[in-house]
């Protein structure tokens, strides 16, 4: 309910912004993409990210180019994490008697500025590839889980105890400074219509994302990313030129 009040909210304002100055609006567009999203941090030994416990998530997006190369993007993006040591057991025998879980909903909002390498903004044809990086503030609700911890490995002695201590004293963080990093593809279906793909790393400067830090790896900074792909609408009309004049002879 709540994405979709965002969105209805979020529309809305683009229409608003369209039909009070057209001019501006020419060259806008926006954007719905749907994919996939990775917890990476301690609670996982994939170097890559957990993708034993991947979540869907939804982003919307106004981009304004700037120049042939550059547009400037206000992304919006709605999702959760998610890590559980208890899915991995190969070589991870301490993953399984430690357990540690957690899961959070996470709020995206940034602004970004694309690079379209080929440097053809105002075109709507072909495969146009770019990457893009911004800055912004993710919101977080963390929910952990360390009740299946074995106190036979881990007693009160141990390091994963009385990091569990400071970890609980501590708290875990409600927002964010996110730093998104990303590559993607857009491709134009007609002058209006284009689809893309795009993955997106964030750096968020904190070992806190899943409320574990000195009971895990304190060493080690928590980071999400994502793939996803989605639909752009592009506003305005082509410009169709001054015709020739008919000459009746």
């Amino acid at each position: 309910a709540s994405f979709r009040s965002m969105a209805i909210v979020f529309i809305s304002m683009v229409f608003f912004a369209a039909k009070s100055n057209a001019q501006f609006y020419k060259d806008m567009s926006v954007g719905l993409n749907a994919g996939a999203y990775i917890y990476l941090g301690d609670l996982t030994p994939n170097d890559f990210g957990s993708f034993k416990t991947i979540k869907p998530g939804f982003s919307l997006f106004v981009k304004k180019p700037i120049n042939h190369f550059l547009a400037a993007r206000v992304h919006i993006s709605i999702a959760s994490l998610k890590g559980d040591e208890s899915l991995y057991s190969s070589n991870s025998d301490y993953r399984q008697q430690r357990n540690f879980s957690f899961s959070t909903p996470i709020k995206e909002f940034s602004g970004q500025l694309v690079w379209n390498i080929l440097g053809r903004n105002y075109e709507a044809k072909g495969i146009l590839p770019y990457v893009f990086s911004g800055a912004g503030v993710t919101l977080i609700n963390v929910k952990k889980d360390y009740s299946r911890l074995n106190p036979a490995v881990f007693g009160e002695t141990s390091e994963v105890y009385t990091g569990l201590v400071i970890d609980n004293a501590k708290g875990t963080p409600r927002s964010l400074l996110s730093v998104p990093v990303g590559i993607g593809a857009e491709y134009a279906l007609s002058d209006r219509f284009s689809v893309n793909i795009e993955t997106a790393y964030r750096f968020i400067f904190t070992d806190y994302l899943d409320g574990f830090s000195q009971s895990a790896n304190p060493k080690l900074q928590d980071h999400y990313h994502s793939t996803s792909a989605g639909i752009i609408y592009k506003f305005g009309k082509k410009d169709k030129g001054i015709g020739c004049p008919v000459i009746i002879l």
